[in-house]
């Protein structure tokens, strides 16, 4: 970016405007981030090809999570290729998943994260050196990105609460929820694992899917009366000490995807991942 006065180079006011310039360099980097949850996002040719973040399930956690892979079979792919450049070749050779179930995987995850760290404002951020990270060949525009993590925003704000309250609250099943039968296997997983002590995040690595669609999920059972979100949300920068794992079960259908010199550290400003200049989504 260029001061249009000055001609010189100008610091990025957000995450959002640093991936921006990022692409618009085509820079092969990494993107550290840090903040509640912080996280690191990692680009190739100036495109974000993963998005990883302790507020949101990786793709390994998403694949070990959901029954889609065993640890030891994953252990052993990563030690076959510790670069991550065979992953998807790895996987499919195994006969564990095939290449294009990979790719969706990888997808999902990276609209995931970013969607995670836009939940909170970030502290700072710095931009060094590209690092090896799960990832399939599918990359994404940083535009597209930023646009669907405030749509997706949007969605889940409303008179209620917005989407970040929504996922720092923990939620508990009502008695509603047992005199309402006929509902799928997926919000039945969900509407279990609310158990009082778990937010949508511990939902999301307990179940091995990403934290948008079970947000998503707990949004529909909360209008139908079969959930509650207790009041007082969590502390910022406490992490639920709720498990994260659940008992044996069947294997759930997950989500598919939505259809030069080193920049400066960034200073505290605006939300994370939404477009420059937008305060964010209001309610609707």
């Amino acid at each position: 970016m260029t001061d249009l006065n000055t001609g010189r180079p100008t610091a990025p006011r957000n995450v959002s405007s640093l991936l921006t310039s990022l692409g618009e360099q085509k820079r092969n980097c990494t993107v550290l981030v840090t903040g509640t949850p912080g996280g690191v996002i990692h680009l190739r040719a100036g495109l974000v090809v993963a998005v990883e973040t302790p507020g949101a399930p990786t793709v390994e956690g998403l694949l070990l999570r959901s029954g889609r892979v065993t640890e030891e079979a994953w252990a052993a792919v990563c030690a076959a290729d510790p670069d991550h450049d065979r992953t998807a070749a790895e996987l499919a050779g195994r006969g564990l998943i095939g290449m294009g179930e990979f790719e969706v995987v990888c997808t999902a995850a990276v609209f995931d994260g970013a969607f995670a760290l836009s939940l909170t404002t970030p502290e700072s951020w710095e931009v060094s050196e590209a690092v090896p990270v799960v990832r399939s060949g599918r990359t994404v525009h940083p535009e597209r990105l930023i646009r669907e993590s405030s749509n997706r925003l949007t969605v889940l704000c409303d008179e209620r609460g917005s989407a970040g309250e929504r996922a720092r609250s923990r939620v508990r099943r009502t008695p509603a929820a047992e005199a309402t039968p006929g509902r799928s296997a997926r919000l039945q997983a969900v509407l279990d694992a609310a158990d009082g002590r778990r937010t949508s995040r511990d939902i999301a690595f307990a179940l091995g899917r990403g934290l948008y669609p079970v947000l998503l999920d707990l949004k529909r059972l909360e209008d139908e009366g079969t959930i509650e979100r207790e009041t007082r949300a969590p502390a910022p920068g406490r992490p639920s000490t709720a498990p994260r794992s659940l008992p044996p079960r069947e294997t759930l259908p997950d989500m598919a995807a939505p259809g030069g010199g080193a920049l400066p550290r960034r200073v505290p400003g605006t939300n994370s991942l939404q477009p420059s200049g937008n305060p964010g989504p209001t309610a609707r």
